[in-house]
């Protein structure tokens, strides 16, 4: 099928589903998504699961088992997604070994409830990994600081890590530089070096937040020139003389991926983030609506400038109207947090009260 979904793919860029639904798996959907558009990988969405889990009946069966053997809400949810993430990861594997592990990845989280302790996070991802038993399994870590920890601590230990809720070029450098420190590790104690990792950079919320705030010449401009930004800082990095070092000891590159690409904004053309993000050897993770746009009308625009292009010329026409994106960036990381966990407390809720309504309709029976 040619289609600009495959075209995309193959111009070297990944492309990757951002959901999650055990009717996404059991449907087919996701199967002619990966025969039809190239779809490579998956990241699993909390808040896209939370509303498949409220809406649809796939799940309520598993639910009232695993609540009569005495399970917690926390221990259900993750017994649901964990079954659900390895039929995803049984789908991908094929392409996980064509391109020898570089491709075919999903990715889950570990709980937002644990960002705050370094350990807890380790022992989280530690046993996860474990359960799960996929070796295309990426775990998302949070990237505050204590999440950069915790990622170093798990690259260092083999386990494939996703930085994830990065919003700048100095959280993506964070990022890249704790990798590193992982892998460094390895080498010093005689590891093998091949570890994969991704980066994943949010992109609509920058526009999202301050469109608004904003006369419109500047509006629907902001999250493409961060995400240019943040490319060159990539690029400079891989072209660093630490980053050289380790790729002559076999390590491979921590892709960057885009993550949030979907347009919620009537008035922004729908695969505004996928054409403007055109780069070989990254990741774009889309929602589903967002895939199906594109397929079927997009167009693939000018490969992003390894230079940076016009991004800070751009930027200084922000600052110019009183915009410090730095400060911006570390709000949008906070946001997002809080939306990852309240999304947590909501799937939780959902768990506890199918369990509920379980119980009553087996005593009313």
């Amino acid at each position: 099928m040619n289609n600009p979904a495959n075209q995309l793919h193959a111009s070297g860029q990944s492309l990757w589903l951002d959901s999650m639904s055990r009717n996404l798996l059991r449907s087919g959907t996701l199967s002619r998504y990966i025969k039809n558009f190239s779809i490579s990988g998956l990241t699993f969405n909390q808040g896209a699961f939370s509303l498949a889990l409220e809406q649809e009946d796939t799940y309520d069966a598993s639910i009232r088992l695993l609540n009569t053997a005495g399970f917690s809400a926390e221990d259900i949810f993750y017994e649901l997604v964990l079954e659900d993430i390895a039929e995803a990861a049984v789908l991908f594997h094929p392409i996980y070994d064509s391109t020898n592990g570089r491709d075919g990845w999903v990715s889950l989280e570990v709980s937002p409830l644990l960002n705050n302790n370094t350990l807890h996070i380790v022992q989280a991802a530690t046993k996860l990994f474990a359960k799960a038993a996929k070796a295309n399994l990426l775990v998302a870590i949070i990237a505050t600081s204590e999440g950069l920890r915790a990622a170093e601590e798990l690259v260092y230990s083999g386990i494939p890590v996703n930085f994830s809720l990065l919003f700048s070029s100095e959280h993506y450098l964070a990022a890249g530089e704790a990798y590193m420190r992982g892998l460094e590790r390895r080498i010093s104690t005689g590891l093998s070096p091949v570890v994969e990792s991704v980066a994943s950079l949010c992109v609509s919320p920058w526009d999202a937040n301050i469109d608004l705030e904003l006369a419109s010449p500047l509006h629907h401009r902001l999250a493409i020139t961060m995400a240019t930004r943040t490319y060159h800082t990539h690029c400079e990095l891989m072209h660093s003389e630490r980053w050289q070092k380790l790729a002559a000891a076999g390590a491979r590159p921590q892709r960057l991926l885009w993550s949030r690409t979907g347009v919620n904004d009537a008035a922004i053309n729908d695969t505004l983030y996928i054409q403007s993000l055109v780069a070989s050897g990254t990741i774009n993770a889309m929602p589903a609506a967002t895939l199906l746009a594109f397929a079927g009308h997009g167009r693939i625009g000018a490969p992003m400038p390894a230079d940076g292009g016009y991004a800070e010329a751009v930027l200084d026409e922000f600052r110019r109207e009183g915009i410090d994106e730095t400060r911006l960036a570390v709000c949008l990381q906070r946001k997002s947090i809080e939306d990852a966990t309240s999304s947590w407390y909501t799937t939780l809720t959902t768990i506890r009260e199918k369990s509920s309504q379980e119980i009553s309709s087996s005593t009313c029976a």
